[in-house]
């Protein structure tokens, strides 16, 4: 590493419990009860607000558990620790992904003086949500999270909402459209159910997955073009309209391949970076993707580890392969490590279904849009560009919404 590293997000585990068992979570020790201490927020926030690597901003999530199992009074507590040691000028963006099964009046409260953005994992109506996010005794769960969603509308605070997709749901946009413009979601970001750690995929071994994922966002892109105002933003659309537009001269970025961009932190202080989803995995040739403990060690320390080492040749030895074989290379950057790594056994790879899926055909729904519309200007095609016309299109990006 020839350049100091730029710390854009940090994923820290509050604690790795969570209070409902999804069919498709990868993430492993979700009984165990254990709590961060506060030494070792400390130890996280003094080293990273002194190390030199954040510039004007830092984004926070609070995630891989489920983190309202902890006591509001737990993050007043935590977040006033953490401004005492934020030097002045640095601004701090706090956010919870969070099931939404806990949301109470007083969370409401808290996450409104706080400006805390909020995200809450709902897979669309009963039917698609209660298929896989179900109490640890076989229960559904979308009653108590739907209930979360309407306490927060109730109390004006802002949140988006990521949806796991699954075969079932992908075939209904309509149904899924209907189901967000009822409840009063305006910010969705869709996720593919994929293979990660001992999750395997059953989505990705349908036959035309990638065509199904097409006509969904396609058909949702044309839906919420059609009721200006009800749906604002959809992470998909806007994401790839961002890097479509982008000037030719633009720099090709990709945080997850770029080492401590994102740093994840587990509830003991053990420390990784590239894709969060590394936390707490396991691996022949990375072994646990740690590069050490924070209470411990330090950040400058974890620049010499040789597992680092190891996994930044592998991960650049992958986006080199990216960029001479791919054509979406401009607009992905090389891909998700934590992808390569589950679908193709190594980082030193290059095309994932997930990357196919949730990249390509994203792109290729914009561009054909875009090209639509230039043959509708020049007098050649009926289509009246309606889907180029987004309520706030590349305006923004909800923290936390990443997966």
């Amino acid at each position: 590493m020839t350049a100091l590293p730029r710390i854009e997000l940090l994923v820290v585990q509050p604690t790795p419990f969570c209070n409902i068992d999804c069919s498709y979570c990868y993430l492993p020790h979700r009984s165990s009860k254990a709590i961060v201490a506060v030494e070792t927020l400390i130890n996280l926030f003094s080293q990273v607000f002194s190390s030199g690597w954040v510039h004007d901003c830092l984004s926070v999530v609070w995630h891989a558990g489920e983190p309202l199992v902890l006591p509001v009074q737990f993050y007043r507590q935590a977040f006033r620790t953490i401004e005492r040691l934020n030097p002045a000028g640095l601004k701090l963006r706090h956010a919870f992904q969070t099931n939404g099964t806990l949301i109470d009046e007083a969370w409401c409260a808290f996450f409104a003086e706080e400006e805390v953005n909020v995200g809450v994992s709902i897979d669309g109506p009963r039917q698609f949500h209660d298929l896989h996010r179900r109490t640890r005794a076989g229960r559904g769960t979308f009653e108590r999270t739907i209930t979360g969603i309407r306490l927060l509308r109730r109390a004006g605070v802002p949140f988006h909402v990521i949806s796991v997709l699954t075969s079932e749901s992908m075939a209904v946009p309509r149904e899924m459209f209907d189901f967000y413009v009822e409840e009063g979601i305006k910010e969705v970001c869709f996720n593919v159910e994929e293979t990660e750690g001992d999750h395997v995929s059953r989505s990705f071994a349908d036959a035309g997955i990638e065509a199904a994922y097409y006509r969904f966002l396609s058909e949702f892109w044309r839906l919420s073009s059609s009721q200006p105002g009800v749906i604002t933003f959809i992470r998909e659309i806007e994401q790839a309209l961002r890097q479509v537009v982008q000037p030719s001269d633009a720099p090709i970025a990709n945080q997850l391949v770029e080492p401590f961009a994102v740093i994840s932190m587990d509830w003991a202080g053990n420390i990784a970076t590239f894709s969060p989803e590394l936390l707490g995995l396991k691996s022949v040739a990375y072994g646990d993707f740690l590069l050490g403990n924070i209470n411990s060690g330090t950040l400058t320390d974890f620049l010499v580890n040789p597992n680092l080492t190891r996994m930044v040749k592998d991960i650049e030895a992958g986006v080199r392969m990216c960029r001479e074989s791919c054509e979406y290379f401009s607009v992905c950057g090389g891909g998700e490590p934590v992808n390569k790594l589950a679908e193709n056994g190594t980082f030193a790879s290059a095309e994932t279904k997930y990357c196919r899926l949730t990249k390509m055909r994203a792109i290729d729904l914009v561009l054909d849009a875009i090209e639509r519309a230039r043959l509708c200007r020049d007098g050649t095609d009926g289509f009246d560009g309606d889907l180029l016309r987004l309520p706030h299109p590349l305006v923004r990006e909800p923290i936390g919404s990443g997966r």
